[in-house]
């Protein structure tokens, strides 16, 4: 329906570690050879568990910047924002909150998973019931298309294409849509307006799918259309009502498990992590006191790697070779340890050195980071604001 966009954001936590790396922004940087993309850092969601403690959001924001530019995002390729300069992000949460069911963000599945896990804070709270809103007002301002998620953000992103479909079933009602979207059929030229009326009828007498889908691919490739025209003829092809908020779909992606320094999961909270930026020496000591599998107590005893932490770090940095030699050699206990570890610190150390080149001209010059996010905010709020219009109108708050 639109170019193909794709956006995902960051909670402002500080420093990234290679979690993070391997879990979403190794995937950012190759998203945006392919795509339109923008990322954004959600200092608003960090308020929604952490409002007690906003002192730090700031620091940790341009923190986690310097991180996303260190890894190979590029802000020629990717806008780079922050979600509070953008205050369209408030008033389509405030928008999308006046015809949202309370039900939809009580069955959120995390919401009530959160509130155990975080138990000491009391998350009885507007801010932290209505979060999914506000995410879906992150991807809907946007028109975002494409959103990258793993297999257990899906429901989350299920709730935004709820909420869109809603939004334009209450308000996609347009006077003279009909007439309107008839006058767009034309603009297309007379060979694909011909082959659009002829899948159009084909999903909407017979509800044929594959008729639809490549409807929409056939607008998708008209390239010279205005936006209304292009909303409408969306919406004509299933009935009555203009598209506002397309629908967002699920960019799956591998999220490897990376184990922290203690076997659980990486966390800067728990004391385990390898940060991206790393210095060397204290990459190959931390690595170095890993644990590993609890029943190899001496050198001479055989292990078995599927227990063992840092062989979860050779699936990630190791090639099939050096995996055979690990599993060998750990089994009949011919190698030790630290044998075992080192090939991974030497993977480490080589994928972090770029990172720490691309990050000193930032770290050198702080003023750099601030421009290039000026300049990404300008970018995005020039997006928000189109679909702001639009919405604004369909709601009846246009007083022009």
């Amino acid at each position: 329906m639109f170019a193909d966009r794709v956006l995902s954001g960051m909670r402002p936590t500080g420093r990234l570690h290679i979690g993070h790396y391997h879990g979403a922004l190794r995937n950012w940087v190759r998203l945006q050879e392919q795509y339109q993309c923008l990322y954004f850092v959600a200092d608003w969601h960090a308020l929604t568990t952490h409002y007690e403690e906003p002192e730090n959001i700031a620091d940790t924001a341009w923190e986690m910047v310097i991180d996303w530019l260190a890894a190979g995002l590029d802000p020629d390729r990717s806008t780079i924002f922050i979600q509070s300069r953008v205050p369209q992000h408030a008033e389509l949460t405030l928008l999308l909150g006046m015809m949202a069911p309370v039900g939809w963000l009580e069955r959120v599945p995390t919401y009530k998973d959160q509130q155990q896990k975080l138990a000491d804070r009391d998350l009885a709270t507007y801010g932290f019931l209505g979060y999914p809103l506000m995410q879906g007002a992150d991807i809907l301002i946007y028109r975002a298309n494409l959103v990258p998620v793993g297999e257990d953000q899906v429901s989350h992103l299920e709730l935004v294409r709820e909420l869109a479909r809603r939004f334009n079933n209450l308000y996609g009602r347009e006077p003279g849509f009909e007439d309107k979207a008839k006058a767009a059929v034309k603009k297309l030229g007379s060979k694909k307006a011909k082959r659009y009326e002829v899948l159009r009828t084909a999903f909407q007498e017979r509800g044929d799918e594959a008729a639809l889908a490549e409807a929409k691919a056939l607008l998708e490739d008209t390239q010279n259309l205005a936006l209304g025209d292009r909303e409408r003829l969306f919406g004509y092809l299933e009935g009555s009502r203009r598209v506002i908020l397309p629908e967002p779909q699920a960019l799956l992606t591998a999220t490897p498990k990376v184990p922290g320094l203690d076997g659980q999961k990486m966390s800067k909270s728990y004391g385990n992590a390898i940060f991206l930026r790393e210095e060397p020496a204290e990459v190959t000591k931390k690595i170095r006191t890993m644990q590993t599998d609890p029943a190899r107590v001496r050198r001479s005893d055989a292990g078995n790697p599927e227990r063992c932490p840092v062989w979860a770090l050779h699936q990630i940095y190791s090639d099939e070779a050096t995996r055979d030699w690990v599993t060998k050699g750990c089994t009949s206990a011919g190698i030790g340890c630290l044998d075992c570890k080192q090939p991974v610190i030497d993977a480490v150390i080589r994928e972090q050195g770029p990172m720490r080149e691309r990050a000193q001209p930032y770290l050198d010059d702080p003023q750099m980071v601030r421009n290039i996010v000026a300049d990404g905010c300008e970018r995005a709020r020039e997006l928000a604001e189109e679909t702001m219009q639009d919405v604004r109108e369909a709601m009846g708050l246009r007083y022009d």
